[in-house]
């Protein structure tokens, strides 16, 4: 049996914290992932922007319930779905995720969790567990799973180097030319063709 586990933020949805970035004119929000690949320092760097510039959970919600899926990726969650288990591993936080999850079609979500004090303040936040991605996968291993992975950023590569399969998708160059040894495909159809390839089935006549 095989599960898909894909990124969420630069695979199926736009990159959160970039739109939140251009909405509030603070270019130092717009850094993800891809930029650095120590995601504590990037969740410090943001919870420090967030506190100089007074901004609040609300702030970032109101962003939040403008974004739509990429195009394209609702078709291809679906397609996944009637084929695979589908999780995402992300590294986004469930107070950002219901407004995208439900259009997305409510897919099982593995994140992390922010601490939010009375006034809406982030103050902090608290990952799932050590390598979550990585140890997502090894977990699937333990019940027997073969696993194809697809993500697009630094903190993605664990996921993928874990998974019998990992993917490069919307990746950018940099992510690329490190990692090698990960197939990179641009397009939905290109990437329904990896999953494709990767599987153990046939799934070309479906």
């Amino acid at each position: 049996m095989e599960i898909a586990c894909l990124d969420l933020e630069g695979v199926l949805v736009p990159e959160i914290w970039i739109d939140f970035a251009n909405r509030t004119g603070i270019e130092e929000l717009k850094a993800t992932t891809r930029d650095i690949p120590d995601y504590d320092v990037l969740m410090k760097q943001r919870l420090a922007l967030l506190k100089q510039h007074g901004l609040k959970l609300q702030d970032i919600e109101a962003v939040i319930a403008d974004i739509s899926p990429l195009d394209g990726a609702i078709d291809f969650i679906n397609w996944l779905r009637e084929r695979f288990q589908v999780v995402i591993l992300s590294d986004t936080f469930y107070e950002f995720s219901a407004p995208l999850m439900k259009q997305l079609g409510w897919p099982t979500l593995l994140c992390h969790k922010l601490e939010v004090d009375a006034e809406g303040n982030v103050v902090d936040y608290h990952i799932r567990q050590k390598d979550p991605k990585r140890t997502s996968v090894k977990a699937f291993h333990g019940l027997n799973y073969r696993v194809i992975a697809a993500g697009d950023s630094y903190n993605d590569t664990t996921m993928l180097s874990e998974a019998e399969t990992g993917i490069l998708f919307h990746a950018p160059q940099n992510v690329k030319d490190e990692f090698p040894q990960f197939q990179a495909v641009d397009t939905f159809a290109d990437l329904k063709q990896a999953f494709i390839d990767a599987s153990v089935r046939d799934l070309s006549l479906d």
